[in-house]
């Protein structure tokens, strides 16, 4: 990319912003900002200084450190990035973006351009295709081998529980048929848990109160899991919207998610449960031509441990567990039954503040009847 001799490189750089709707950088070669435009400020999660520009881009930019690392290789890199992709961990959000240098006549390097776009929401749909087609075959295999394990399965306790009564007066038989049965109880609800999971979701949509199903899951998860003296504090917004969903799903996602908190803080503790009104935004490309999409926002915030910082992006994955006898299943069926909802969950966790589930759930679904 050449700027005219008689063109300053900012009157230049000036002439590439405004003709942008994405996030663009324009910085000079001595590292110095020329423009950043307001679209840039966004996706980074920064406020526009009033002297920002001038300043070198490392100032300016030091919450963001790699995007820091990527501006630093425009001059020294033989080949600059084109169309690569960058993940902001911190705010949970990636970026498509292409690096060039700007040069003058003569092709000595003035300057340097970044331009960027958030691709979150683009990479959120992609990982819930591959997740759809993940499960897909990972169903068809899966609902064979329940299949065959429920007649075995079946077998087993009823052998025991027939040994059982042969031996009454030994109480080592005894104790070991009551293991057996209880290893393949266990077994058997996780093969019936892997045939719920493999299902396809059939939804009865219907107007839902959420204030019902947050507190129906309460009570069901007190059945789950025991409670202790967790303290339990609901929260729902008042005038919150009904949703169309299935109240029967719902309930299991809120219940699986309250009992995974009862289990978290063994018996001391603080669950607190808000439902709030809120917005799912539109894609930034439609931006101005679609508008958000009324939401209901649920969170599920306990006060105990934390779940560890290098596991949290596998928490959803099927069979994943960080439980004796879990079978990893749990949250794996809740994200399906979100999606199915045409909505998300996601965690925040840290250990001195514990784990948040956050649901969001739009207030019309565009699931239909069955899907």
């Amino acid at each position: 990319m050449k700027a005219p001799r008689s063109a300053s490189a900012d009157r230049f750089f000036s002439h590439i912003v405004s003709s942008m709707r994405n996030g663009v950088i324009a910085f000079r070669r001595d590292g110095t900002l020329a423009l950043v435009n307001d679209e840039a400020y966004h996706i980074f999660g920064l406020t526009r200084g009033p002297r920002d520009v001038g300043r070198p881009f490392s100032d300016v930019l030091r919450e963001r450190p790699e995007i820091v690392r990527v501006l630093s290789g425009a001059f020294e890199l033989s080949h600059l990035p084109n169309r690569a992709e960058l993940r902001l961990k911190d705010l949970d959000r990636v970026i498509g973006y292409t690096l060039s240098q700007v040069k003058d006549d003569d092709g000595t390097p003035i300057g340097a351009v970044l331009f960027f776009k958030d691709l979150t929401r683009v990479e959120q749909l992609e990982e819930r295709e591959r997740l759809r087609d993940r499960l897909a075959s990972l169903g068809e295999m899966a609902a064979g081998i329940a299949h065959e394990l429920k007649n075995p399965l079946a077998g087993i306790e009823v052998m025991a529980g027939l040994l059982r009564r042969q031996v009454p007066d030994s109480k080592d038989a005894q104790s070991l048929l009551a293991d057996i049965l209880s290893e393949a109880k266990l077994a058997n609800a996780i093969v019936v848990e892997m045939l719920e999971f493999v299902r396809p979701v059939r939804l009865q949509v219907e107007r839902t109160d959420l204030a019902d199903v947050l507190q129906q899951s309460v009570t069901m998860a007190e059945s789950k899991a025991p409670r202790g003296k967790v303290a339990v504090t609901t929260r729902v917004e008042p005038g919150l919207p009904m949703i169309e969903g299935d109240h029967h799903q719902l309930s299991q996602v809120f219940t699986n998610l309250i009992a995974n908190a009862f289990e978290a803080l063994d018996g001391k503790g603080r669950i607190t449960i808000s439902a709030i009104t809120s917005a799912i935004e539109a894609d930034p490309a439609f931006a101005g031509v679609h508008e958000p999409t009324p939401a209901v926002v649920v969170d599920v915030s306990d006060d105990g441990p934390g779940v560890p910082a290098d596991l949290t992006d596998r928490i959803f994955n099927p069979f994943f567990t960080t439980k004796p006898q879990g079978s990893g299943l749990g949250l794996a069926i809740v994200r399906k039954i979100v999606d199915a909802h045409d909505g998300r969950i996601d965690i925040s966790s840290a250990p001195e503040t514990g784990t948040r589930f956050r649901v969001t759930l739009p207030v019309t679904s565009a699931s239909g009847w069955f899907k």
